[in-house]
């Protein structure tokens, strides 16, 4: 495989001198192609259940009536027209062309999981997983009809607290640079850097302009939240499974434990799945002993991950999920179903059965390519059909009242029904 893509490289960048400085000239329209697909893929990047893997082993899927050179032949032909008939010469990318070539490559599978990820894609791809950045610990929006770039949230005892940044604050200057005309990406990027610089940022605040400055630090991405609600009954919200969410999670199950917890709910609704060895291991502090899941690959080999039930979760537990619950979400609750550790509420989880891994290539870039799929507990696949919940809940949004969470009270109630029969 690899083979054929450096000859595809060779095929487009074989060129005359004329044609070399034609390509040199510009790049625009294909750049913005290539911007739109980059967006797509960082959107999409953290979804799923994925692993981390770097031994790439090659092959030729040129297939019995199409060579290498077939190829090579077709991409030369393709991009003689181009450069002899395109009326945005000028506006051509190469870079854009050769990674069109990488990602359309990985696309033709029609697995909408497999995909090609270029250098700043697979940066972000990587930061994303991580849950850790450098930056300054702030969360930010823009509207779409100005363009203003608001602060929507202030991490604690982060650099832009210690800086002074507030909720509210309007950005309008990072380091001497407006960020009027720019999109909430571009302004992101700049106010992320290398861990001890420092960023100088203007804000508006209540019509007054704020000068601040904050010196970058490595930033952890809070994915879990918790919080005790009436009747002692734990709530802990997992928003996707990072690097750093199973430290998280342990922590909130034992600030709860030691606040005299009697049930709790998990709420995985709208989390789109991530590290499968974090789910596994967060698992570990619930389930009895026991096969958590079993993966199987290709070739039919079979991996199963298993739980000591050391750790064994015995109160009333109920573990809330929504149409938007994926991957290692399914994992979770479809372990918790098939153990019966816990009631599952909510709506039908997404169904995505698949595992991924990420693939380095060596060159900053990177594959993730669904390599097996995955069974709960008792043998389910779930892909393509989801896990059910026990009891089936619809979301009804209350206008009059939008703190209002008919799917969290039906998960309280639960809980409760469950404490009072003990």
């Amino acid at each position: 495989m690899s083979s054929l893509s450096f000859s595809m490289i060779g095929g487009v960048t074989d060129m005359t001198d004329q044609n070399m400085e034609r390509k040199r000239r510009g790049g625009f329209s294909l750049g913005v192609l290539a911007g739109a697909l980059a967006a797509v893929l960082i959107i999409c990047g953290a979804a799923g259940l994925w692993r981390v893997f770097s031994d790439i082993r090659g092959g030729d899927y040129t297939s019995a009536n199409v060579s290498e050179s077939d190829v090579n032949e077709k991409l030369d032909q393709i991009n003689s027209l181009i450069e002899d008939y395109y009326l945005y010469e000028d506006d051509i990318d190469e870079d854009a062309l050769i990674d069109g070539i990488y990602s359309g490559y990985a696309a033709a599978l029609g697995d909408p999981y497999t995909e090609y990820y270029g250098e700043e894609e697979t940066d972000a791809l990587y930061e994303s997983t991580s849950g850790e950045f450098s930056g300054i610990g702030a969360t930010m929006s823009q509207s779409l009809d100005s363009g203003e770039i608001t602060v929507s949230n202030v991490y604690q005892d982060s650099p832009a607290e210690n800086a002074g940044m507030k909720q509210g604050d309007i950005i309008y200057e990072v380091d001497g640079r407006s960020v009027s005309g720019y999109d909430l990406e571009t302004v992101v990027s700049w106010i992320k850097g290398e861990q001890g610089t420092d960023v100088t940022l203007n804000v508006l605040r209540n019509g007054e302009e704020v000068e601040l400055t904050a010196t970058r630090d490595i930033i952890e991405v809070q994915t879990v939240s918790s919080e005790m609600k009436d009747g002692q009954i734990g709530y802990i919200a997992v928003s996707e499974f990072d690097s750093v969410t199973y430290d998280q999670f342990k922590s909130s199950l034992d600030e709860l434990e030691s606040q005299g917890m009697q049930g709790l709910i998990v709420d995985l609704r709208g989390n789109p799945g991530g590290s499968l060895t974090t789910v596994t291991d967060m698992l570990n502090l619930l389930l009895p002993e026991g096969t958590i899941v079993s993966i199987r690959d290709k070739y039919g080999n079979t991996e199963e991950i298993a739980c000591d039930g050391k750790n064994e979760f015995t109160k009333p537990l109920a573990v809330l999920v929504n149409q938007y619950s994926a991957s290692a979400s399914e994992i979770f609750s479809g372990a918790i179903q098939d153990y019966g550790t816990g009631t599952i509420v909510g709506m039908t989880t997404y169904g995505k059965g698949v595992v991924q891994q990420l693939m380095d290539l060596g060159d900053g870039t990177c594959l993730k390519v669904t390599i097996a799929e995955y069974y709960t507990p008792s043998g389910r696949s779930i892909n393509g059909t989801g896990v059910e919940p026990d009891v089936e809940v619809k979301y009804e949004n209350d206008e009059d009242n939008p703190e209002a969470d008919n799917q969290l009270d039906k998960a309280l109630e639960v809980v409760r029904g469950e404490l009072e029969q003990e």
